[in-house]
């Protein structure tokens, strides 16, 4: 659990420097304003706003996210989370019912994209 955590605090630095140091990736969060949510089903995650260019999370759960990933414990989504591969563990998990996405698709697919730079 713990280091499912971590890498949720964590990935809030990477996905900011990502914006400040990679104009693609700038160019990808240029004009995003949304809300949304990394979890397991137990409740335990963090929730994210993107705006003005700029990551900031917080620890616990948001009323307004967008979307929200639910994984169905810490280790899934710390293994997801970290794969080398994101997209292929990803739709793995998603098949594998260790992923579950609610809310806008369209906004998942943009946070795909902003992970890729990451």
């Amino acid at each position: 659990m713990l280091k499912f955590k971590i890498l949720l605090l964590i990935l809030t630095g990477l996905m900011q420097r990502a914006i400040k140091k990679n104009p693609k990736a700038a160019a990808h969060a240029k004009g995003q304003n949304l809300v949304f949510q990394i979890q397991t089903t137990s409740g335990q995650g963090r929730y994210y706003v993107v705006k003005n260019q700029r990551v900031r999370s917080y620890a616990g759960h948001s009323d307004k996210a967008d979307f929200t990933l639910t994984f169905s414990s810490a280790k899934k989504g710390f293994a997801v989370l970290s794969a080398k591969d994101s997209m292929g563990a990803f739709l793995k998990a998603v098949g594998s019912k260790d992923l579950t996405i609610s809310g806008d698709y369209a906004a998942v697919m943009w946070f795909q994209g902003l992970v890729a730079y990451v």
